[in-house]
């Protein structure tokens, strides 16, 4: 007999973006490990990106249970439509540059949505829920977060119901980058703290996709912490034919400091110096783009060699990793960011495409990187070895021979991350 698991889950389909491909994926690969899984999602949420391909995905046998809930962001939307729709999507310009209505919304995010704005689909989910997993003899209920609201709602149902509780955490709480951008007082800090801490000691097992994050957790609790990673699966886009240019692609968002200013000078000496490499080069961004890292393009001369694609589908995303010369992996540089291991590094290893990555020290994607060999791993000092690395790639590119030769990739594959989740269940 089948193990039922109910997935709690904010991002699902058609939500865009990389929040909604974990869960996606572990719910394709469930039932060939012997458990049925059951999705509760909200009914009409506010999502900041839309990708209705991802429909596709999900199989026409499984349970899923909508219920409403209320957005803040729709609210928001009626004040500052484009501040709303900037914030939702993580993009927070610098603080010297926001202004007034960016800098109240932000303070009202932060203080009054505790532990976030969908705090407010706790009460109706745990009332509703109470009823639905003692009718339908629900083994396991899982949460996965942000918004850690939803690790909430898998809280009240432990202590109420006293059912098994996995709490999967995408992203870490307290320590996560733009978590000191919502202008907190220490009051609030103090209420996400506490929150975080009744969740890490009341989960039965916690769920984390990185080791820096396990560590970090291991300080502030005993109970039994887990790494699985997210991963990539077998994407069938048919045969893609690699762009003519020396192209260097970025998938996913650029945040405001996620602007590695050492890069954008390596490039900008290498179009005026080498003449050839002018002619051939292309930079893609592939998803949102904040002012500030164009700014920062323009700045160093390189804005005739951009294309600004926007925001694509995954499937189209997943062809711009394939047909891309070299694909690009930016971090911010700091101590909170050595957690981040982003889902689009999984699909970028097996493209075959060779990864260029900077980031801080000791990061998990740097080990990731060099224990893969899928690219290079570079600090934001590192003018020189990023330079000559680059040159190295363009030397391979007009001699047709550029590619990655990864090793030991099957591990993280979105089928054997999902037997390790059965294992847990």
């Amino acid at each position: 007999m089948r193990k039922k698991a109910l997935i709690i889950t904010y991002y699902w389909p058609p939500a865009g973006g990389p929040g909604v491909q974990r869960w996606l994926k572990f719910i394709k690969y469930l039932p060939q490990f012997n458990i049925e899984p059951i999705v509760y999602i909200p009914e009409n949420p506010n999502y900041p990106l839309i990708d209705k391909s991802l429909i596709s995905e999900v199989s026409d046998s499984l349970t899923i249970i909508k219920k409403p809930i209320k957005e803040p962001y729709k609210l928001a939307g009626l004040f500052s439509k484009k501040s709303s729709k900037t914030i939702s999507k993580g993009i927070i310009s610098e603080k010297n540059k926001q202004r007034f209505i960016e800098k109240a919304m932000l303070y009202v995010r932060g203080n009054y949505f505790i532990p976030d704005a969908r705090k407010n689909w706790i009460k109706p989910s745990v009332s509703y829920l109470s009823n639905y997993i003692s009718e339908n003899d629900i083994d396991t209920i899982i949460t996965t977060g942000p918004p850690h609201s939803l690790h909430l709602i898998g809280m009240q149902l432990k202590e109420k119901l006293e059912v098994r509780w996995l709490a999967d955490f995408r992203d870490p709480w307290t320590t996560i980058g733009y978590h000191k951008q919502l202008k907190l007082t220490k009051k609030a800090q103090q209420k996400h703290k506490i929150l975080e801490k009744q969740v890490l000691n009341t989960a039965d097992q916690i769920i984390v996709t990185s080791s820096v994050t396990k560590k970090e957790f291991e300080s502030i609790t005993k109970k039994p912490i887990e790494v699985i990673t997210n991963g990539y699966d077998y994407e069938s886009v048919g045969k893609v034919e690699l762009d003519s240019k020396f192209s260097i692609a970025h998938i996913g968002s650029l945040l405001s400091k996620r602007n590695p200013e050492i890069l954008w000078e390596v490039l900008s000496d290498l179009t005026q110096i080498d003449e050839g490499f002018a002619k051939d080069f292309q930079l893609n961004f592939v998803g949102a783009v904040s002012k500030d890292v164009l700014n920062s393009i323009k700045k160093y001369n390189l804005s005739d060699y951009i294309d600004n694609v926007g925001y694509v589908s995954h499937n189209q995303s997943i062809i711009y990793q394939k047909k891309s010369q070299v694909l690009l992996l930016i971090e911010i540089d700091s101590e909170e960011t050595k957690c981040i291991i982003p889902g689009k590094l999984f699909e970028y290893m097996v493209s075959n495409r060779p990864i260029l990555a900077l980031g801080p020290k000791d990061s998990d994607v740097e080990k990731i990187i060099k224990e893969t060999n899928t690219g290079n791993y570079f600090y934001y000092n590192d003018y020189e070895s990023l330079k000559s690395t680059i040159l190295n790639h363009y030397k391979a590119f007009k001699n047709k021979t550029l590619q990655s030769h990864g090793i030991g990739l099957q591990k993280y594959s979105r089928k054997s991350l999902t037997e390790a989740l059965s294992k847990l269940i």
